[in-house]
């Protein structure tokens, strides 16, 4: 299994929204890197969902349920999006600053490529994080 990690605006589509939809399709990526992030997930791989913009932290863990396919948003160009559903809630959110001050959490991209929509996590950092919530 891998790890990943998405993140939305909570005003765009937040987590709560996820848990009350069940399932969504990640699309409106329009990043070529994020598209080729979105395009080696694989059903059943751990997403670690993060809220950006206005509260900086990772509030809950999804899986992904379809691997990729075309994104039906995209007027032009090869852009893929992939199916989510939420698995649970974490018991602690993990904050940007959290993030930023841990020696393994900040080698990620979220903090290297901070403008990335989907990104890969390491083993050790989703244990890291897991462990860091409280699961």
């Amino acid at each position: 299994m891998n790890y990943w990690l998405v993140k939305s605006e909570p005003e765009a589509y937040s987590w709560t929204q996820l848990l009350k939809d069940g399932r969504t399709a990640w699309t409106g990526v329009r990043n070529f890197q994020a598209r080729n992030n979105l395009r080696a997930m694989k059903k059943g791989d751990a997403v670690f969902f993060y809220h950006s913009v206005s509260d900086k932290q990772v509030v809950g863990l999804a899986r992904v349920a379809k691997e990729f396919y075309p994104d039906a948003t995209a007027e032009e160009g090869d852009w893929s999006c992939v199916d989510l559903q939420p698995e649970k809630t974490l018991a602690k959110p993990v904050t940007l600053e959290n993030i930023k001050a841990d020696k393994i959490l900040a080698a990620m991209p979220l903090v290297k490529q901070s403008r990335l929509s989907v990104t890969p996590l390491t083993n050790e950092q989703a244990a890291r994080l897991l462990a860091l919530a409280g699961a």
